[in-house]
């Protein structure tokens, strides 16, 4: 658990820097240049497309592991738009709240006793 910790620690660090230079050196305007890419039907855009997905899975968990609750929906949103940054810091929270169980991580309330 500490390895995986130490890793989502290490990640959110990483990102928090780098999309701080990223939003320094070109603003905040992130939205027309990731659809754009996706528009033009080039690898950069399925790149972008294959990422959204998994920002989708990620938010749909997020979702489901809280029981689809108002809690569970807004912690969605901010999955989906949140990426790695916001993923990262969850479970690295979460590793802290179930005591490093596993189970209570990626299950939630959906855990048998």
């Amino acid at each position: 658990m500490q390895g995986f910790r130490l890793f989502l620690f290490v990640v959110l660090v990483s990102l928090l820097i780098y999309t701080g230079i990223t939003v320094s050196n070109h603003g905040l305007n992130l939205l027309p240049v990731f659809f754009g890419d996706m528009k033009a039907m080039a690898w950069p855009g399925q790149f972008n497309f294959d990422f959204m997905s998994f920002l989708a899975l990620s938010a749909l968990w997020t979702m489901w592991r809280n029981q689809f609750s108002v809690k569970g929906l807004g912690l969605g949103v901010l999955a989906f738009f949140g990426g790695m940054l916001f993923l990262s810091l969850y479970l690295l929270v979460l590793s802290f709240k179930t005591k490093g169980n596993i189970v209570k991580i990626l299950l939630g309330e959906h855990a048998v006793a």
